[in-house]
């Protein structure tokens, strides 16, 4: 068994650096350093192909032509490349044990100097998010790689090695070993609560086109793409007591709760309202803050769940049933604030005027003390109303305040978890109905070192992005058996 290996070009030290690596096993049959620039100087023992960014459509039609050997080996960094013992003999014999496309594994990542294990996650159905990590260094059946490249719009730029993992997942599995099998330098050291939002923001955005019209393509050739064609919404059934509930999860937020009170309170509004603060057995002084308010406020309803086993998903769940949540159930994070008195009017007119069974709206992003920070408004905009319910599976997130008619909540359920509940909860409602969408800021979300994925450990942040990817995979077999009329 013989490897093909494509290196992108970094500095020169750092490619022969790679290179000689490389190099060094007697199963690299041909190596090829790649990118758009001409021959700037010799490498011993490596070739030179002439092509765009290994994201690139271009980039990945050429590797595939150039490749004539049983695997492909891509390294997708520019530093110096480290390989454990036998590293690449493991690789080809997970690949053939497993007859899978493409293999992946664990790493040893250097940062400011220190060596840290990066474990990643299994690859799954549902893992259609364009930022999935799969480490610096894959390897590539030949014949399964050509057989995916050869569908791949050679006009990409940014979504080329996205519509190839895409490709090769219909034909064979993407499996990952468990084992650390190189080391490479990390340059991202970022926290993770900063990395979450590249997604969104607005130099980005020519890529999420590029990468919507990827995952489109794919959902279609899987069977899964949903056509925009959504169940009808009827608001005049059932009776409420109040027309919309602005529903509060908390558990030990003394710090913000009373920020988010007074945020709902001072709503102005056409229609009647209520609050209800789901109390999840808080320690800290939040439960008597909220019972002052609450006993001089009648539209502040303090509800302590009856069981102790409670996520914020089971919270909300406890909320919505409540006999006095209103027709519309509107989210606001206990740390968090509407943007101004007119954000609770905004959501329940989106309601009507679009008919749908979800409303997300915009927001801010800001710190403790309310002064915007990077990147500033997010406001989905690659939510469509044609596509976005299949995009919806690409992105990690659906946006916030969110908004759900109660009938429609009070059917799904949400799922009694911490992290990830909305996502879940909006995928599912996409399946059949029209989420209606603000792209003007009516919220702020505050970012501080309390919040849920302020700074995470890569452990929390595999377990976070596997619990999503779980809930795509739900969702995409979901929409698999619907089309198939199952």
């Amino acid at each position: 068994m013989k490897i093909t290996c494509f290196v992108p070009f970094g500095s020169e030290n750092e490619t022969q650096a790679t290179v000689k690596e490389l190099r060094n096993s007697e199963l690299v049959a041909k190596i090829f350093i790649t990118g758009s620039e001409s021959k700037l100087f010799d490498v011993k023992g490596a070739d030179w192909l002439s092509s765009g960014s290994l994201t690139s459509g271009s980039a990945l039609k050429a590797i595939a032509a150039h490749s004539n050997t049983d695997y492909v080996l891509l390294y997708t960094r520019n530093s110096p490349l480290k390989l454990s013992q036998y590293a690449l003999e493991r690789f080809i014999r997970v690949a053939e044990d497993t007859g899978s496309g493409m293999v992946y594994s664990n790493f040893l990542a250097v940062k400011a100097g220190k060596i840290e294990s990066h474990p990643l996650i299994d690859y799954q159905e549902g893992s259609l998010r364009d930022d999935f990590n799969f480490g610096s260094l894959l390897l590539y059946s030949t014949e399964k790689l050509k057989i995916a490249a050869a569908s791949i719009d050679e006009s990409l730029n940014h979504a080329g090695l996205y519509a190839l993992r895409l490709n090769l997942s219909l034909i064979a599995p993407i499996f990952r070993i468990p084992e650390y099998l190189y080391t490479e330098e990390e340059s991202d050291l970022r926290l993770s609560g900063v990395k979450i939002f590249d997604y969104v923001d607005p130099k980005n955005r020519g890529v999420q086109i590029e990468m919507e019209k990827v995952c489109t393509q794919f959902l279609k050739d899987a069977g899964a793409y949903l056509e925009p064609n959504f169940k009808p919404v009827d608001f005049r059934g059932e009776i409420f007591p109040v027309e919309a509930s602005v529903i509060i999860p908390v558990r030990n937020r003394v710090r913000t709760i009373e920020d988010a009170i007074r945020s709902v309170l001072s709503q102005k509004t056409n229609f009647t309202f209520n609050l209800i603060i789901a109390d999840n057995y808080s320690t800290d002084g939040t439960t008597e803050l909220i019972e002052k308010y609450a006993t001089k406020n009648p539209r502040l309803i303090h509800l302590i769940p009856d069981r102790n086993d409670l996520g914020i998903g089971g919270c909300w769940n406890a909320a919505a049933e409540h006999p006095l949540c209103g027709k519309f159930a509107v989210q606001l994070d206990s740390d968090d604030l509407y943007l101004d008195e007119t954000t609770l009017q905004q959501v329940v007119d989106t309601f009507y005027r679009e008919k749908c069974a979800m409303v997300v709206g915009s927001y801010r992003m800001v710190n403790f003390d309310l002064q915007e920070i990077p990147p500033g408004i997010i406001d989905h905009k690659e939510w469509t109303p044609d596509n976005g319910r299949n995009n919806a599976l690409r992105i990690n997130g659906l946006g916030a305040p969110r908004a759900f008619f109660t009938p429609v909540l009070r059917c799904i359920k949400v799922p009694n978890v911490n992290y990830g509940e909305d996502y879940a909860l909006g995928l599912a409602i996409s399946r059949y109905y029209q989420i209606g969408r603000i792209y003007n800021p009516i919220y702020l979300c505050r970012r501080w070192d309390d919040n849920s994925d302020a700074s995470l450990s890569v452990e929390v942040m595999n377990g976070h992005n596997l619990y999503k990817d779980r809930i795509r995979t739900i969702e995409f077999l979901a929409r698999k058996a619907l089309n198939a009329g199952k």
